[in-house]
Formats: C-alpha cells, structure tokens, sequence
C-alpha cells in the first residue's frame, strides 16, 4: 500500500474518532447545562437552614432509617458541588488553551 493511500485511511480514522468524541461531548454538554439549576437548588438547600433541621432531625432519629438520605451526609452534596465547580474549572481552562 502506498503511503498515501494509508495517510488518507489513517486521517480517515482520526476523523471518526474525533467525531464520535465531539458529538459525545456535545450531548454530555447538553445534560450538564440542564443539570446547573438542580445544582443550584441543591446549594441552597445545603447552605441554609432546611438542610441542618433536617440532619438534626435525622441525627435524632424523627426520619425513619430506612430513607435513602445520602443528602444528608456531609460530603455528598458538598463533593457534588466541588465536582460540578472543578469541571467548570476546567472547561474555562480548555478553552483557554484551545483559543490561544
């Protein structure tokens, strides 16, 4: 096989990767826009006064124990909003390298 020949194949190859890995990001992109202001209610919620009636109350036991509470760890939603923050973070920093 010539070399260009396999050039053309090889490009054809890096084409369809890359467009495979773009259209992913763009649904991926969609998903995390439309998940901000859930991220926004739940901040509030952590931050204020709701979320530490309702760890107190679960401290002493007025939910029942068998409720999915993992809301009311002390690391999740906190790790969440760290998360979301850091991946923000770094798309500014991509697109920083990309546009220079």
């Amino acid at each position: 096989m010539n070399a260009q020949i396999k050039r053309i194949q090889e490009m054809e190859k890096l084409l369809n990767e890359c467009r495979k890995v773009l259209d992913d990001c763009d649904k991926a992109l969609i998903d995390f826009r439309s998940i901000q202001q859930k991220i926004e209610e739940l901040e509030a919620y952590y931050t204020g006064e709701k979320w530490m009636k309702d760890y107190e109350d679960y401290e002493a036991g007025k939910i029942p124990k068998d409720l999915p509470c993992g809301v009311l760890s002390e690391d999740a939603v906190y790790d969440l909003l760290t998360q979301n923050r850091d991946l923000i973070l770094e798309m500014l920093e991509l697109a920083k390298e990309r546009i220079r």
